[in-house]
């Protein structure tokens, strides 16, 4: 796997409000624009998914996926929110995460996600388009927590 896109962004919400927002998978097409659909197909009864199934059109990359979840949090909604990938088309692997810590004025949240894929793409568009997913996800939960 290649290198990673990361992105910070400080939120005025508490970090539990933010974590209850990215648990809720089926509301990303709501507030993530480029996922257009999500399905829990799994959780292990300790109330968190432990496997989605999204369908996804960033631009260059489109793909209907599966992601493992893992859930390492504190009872205040810090901590990290991790996955991997279980299987897809077009995706090769994509990792991430998202990290919670509080802030002073809320909550920062830090995303990580590197991508690989099937299909031979130039390293400078595959970037592009991880950043693009990076942003608009950091944006739109901003813009949830906050609204």
């Amino acid at each position: 796997m290649a290198d990673r896109t990361e992105s910070s962004i400080v939120i005025a919400a508490k970090p539990g409000i933010v974590l209850d927002i990215i648990a809720d998978f089926e509301a990303y097409p709501e507030w993530a624009d480029e996922v257009k659909r999500a399905v829990i197909l799994s959780e292990e009864g300790d109330g968190w998914a432990d496997r989605v199934e999204f369908t996804l059109d960033a631009g260059v990359i489109k793909d209907t996926y599966t992601l493992d979840y893992e859930w390492d949090l504190a009872h205040d909604g810090t901590g990290v929110v991790s996955w991997s990938l279980v299987k897809a088309t077009v995706l090769k692997a994509m990792n991430g995460s998202y990290t919670i810590a509080k802030d002073k004025t809320g909550c920062k949240v830090t995303y990580r996600l590197a991508v690989d894929l099937h299909i031979p793409m130039l390293g400078m568009l595959k970037r592009k388009a991880e950043e693009q997913i990076v942003t608009t996800a950091l944006t739109g939960l901003k813009r949830r927590a906050e609204g």
